[in-house]
């Protein structure tokens, strides 16, 4: 990954979030409960589609998010002159800042039915109003991480490169870039990920390049002049045979790579890495895109394809677009000062109420076997078990290593030594059951 110089930092974030946030507190402060000690929990009450396991991804956007969770200025007046909140509850928020605890399952790792994802420590007024940023944050990010996961999967040591900037809006196309590395992408298209988060970026030539041109030859020509042999020329504006003949005539045998954006891409890919081999270009890689997802991936695996550029289906999270997650209060300070757990009773929408911790149990071989979730207690590791609560804010500050570029190379690490963790049944792309179970223990 490149090193990230830059000064970047996100724009405020305090108003992304729902009315009924403020309108709480401002009940909660006028009857005095607002100073609670509370604990929220994020977690999703079952997988999506079938799927066996999801990845987590966002947490770093959102702690980056949280040191700007700030009321004052202009925004501060608004709400105070529509009449959201009133003068004293608005004086409060002037000087709001979260002091409280968040930890929670890192990056990169992954996550199951009743997993408490994020856990979050605090006041009720401090914790309550962070509900609609953590969520709109760790569903999007985790919903293409998963996705992406899945992909990775499906494509073995080939890599896979994001390009799905144009089909997102421009905030989650740079929250899709970052989400599909953590799960094992190679590089990105979308050059603000770049630039904050020290991903590579890819990209060579449209199809709009070649047409700008006379004929293919000289649209060609020019792109190995700017770009040098190494570049990926797009094959398919007309004839692929032809154009991957012109390629191969100005190219040469260092010619880098040739891409396929349509059509049958098994049959395609099979008659140009003929075709390539035939001109002496052994070594020419091709690329393939064109609304590819997980089952469009593992389709070509026995197909001569050394890439894959991934799109739509990877920033709309391969028809999951959310990862379902929720943020509950579990457990909160009485009248007595003691802390007690609630529980939400709703047919089908219940919670279990209580403070978790979680590790994940392993076999003698270091194979996932259980999701251990203690409620109220810390579960006990049996020998070869990983803890998997990390902590990202302590007393209000920020632990270093959650943030920034850092946190993105780390979620990719943690995120491959959690797929070489899991049973083998994970990679499978039809739908079941997920690979381990979630066991509570009180």
């Amino acid at each position: 990954m490149n090193a990230n110089t830059s000064t970047w930092s996100p724009a405020p974030t305090a108003l992304l979030t729902d009315h009924y946030e403020l309108t709480m507190l401002q009940a909660a402060l006028r009857d005095g409960t607002a100073l609670r000690r509370s604990v929220f929990e994020v977690f999703s009450r079952r997988l999506s589609n079938g799927r066996r396991y999801g990845i987590v991804a966002g947490t770093g956007r959102f702690l980056e998010g949280l040191a700007q969770f700030r009321f004052h200025g202009e925004r501060l007046e608004f709400l105070e002159r529509t009449g959201v909140v009133d003068a004293t509850t608005a004086q409060w928020l002037a000087d709001f800042r979260f002091s409280g605890q968040i930890q929670g399952y890192a990056e990169g790792d992954a996550w199951f039915p009743n997993s408490p994802i994020l856990r979050v420590d605090g006041t009720f007024a401090e914790a309550c109003m962070l509900e609609t940023y953590i969520l709109s944050v760790l569903n999007y990010d985790s919903a293409v991480a998963s996705a992406a996961s899945r992909m990775t999967s499906a494509a073995g040591e080939r890599p896979c490169l994001e390009m799905g900037s144009r089909r997102a809006h421009d905030e989650a196309a740079v929250a899709a870039a970052r989400a599909a590395v953590i799960a094992g992408f190679t590089g990105t298209s979308n050059l603000e990920a770049g630039y904050r988060y020290g991903v590579k970026t890819i990209g060579t030539a449209a199809h709009s390049f070649t047409l700008l041109h006379n004929d293919e030859q000289s649209a060609f020509r020019s792109q190995l002049e700017a770009q040098g042999l190494g570049t990926t020329l797009l094959v398919d504006t007309y004839d692929v045979d032809a154009a991957v003949r012109k390629a191969v005539e100005l190219g040469g045998p260092e010619l880098g790579a040739v891409r396929l954006d349509s059509g049958d891409l098994v049959a395609q890919a099979g008659r140009v890495r003929d075709l390539l081999d035939s001109l002496g270009n052994t070594k020419t890689r091709i690329t393939v895109t064109s609304d590819l997802d997980e089952y469009a991936i593992a389709s070509l695996a026995a197909a001569p394809v050394d890439a894959y550029g991934v799109g739509t289906r990877l920033v709309t999270g391969s028809g999951v677009p959310t990862s379902s997650m929720v943020y509950k209060l579990v457990a909160r300070e009485n009248s007595a000062g003691e802390l007690e757990p609630v529980a939400k009773k709703a047919a089908g929408k219940g919670s279990v109420g209580g403070r978790k911790t979680a590790l994940r149990r392993r076999d003698a071989h270091g194979v996932a076997t259980h999701e251990i979730v203690g409620v109220d207690t810390v579960p006990v590791d049996d020998g070869d078990d990983r803890p998997l609560m990390e902590t990202f804010v302590r007393d209000g500050e920020l632990v270093d290593g959650w943030t920034g570029p850092a946190a993105v190379e780390r979620a990719r690490q943690r995120h491959a030594a959690t797929m070489a963790e899991l049973p083998r049944a994970a990679s499978r792309l039809s739908e079941g059951e997920a690979v381990i179970p979630t066991v509570l223990e009180s």
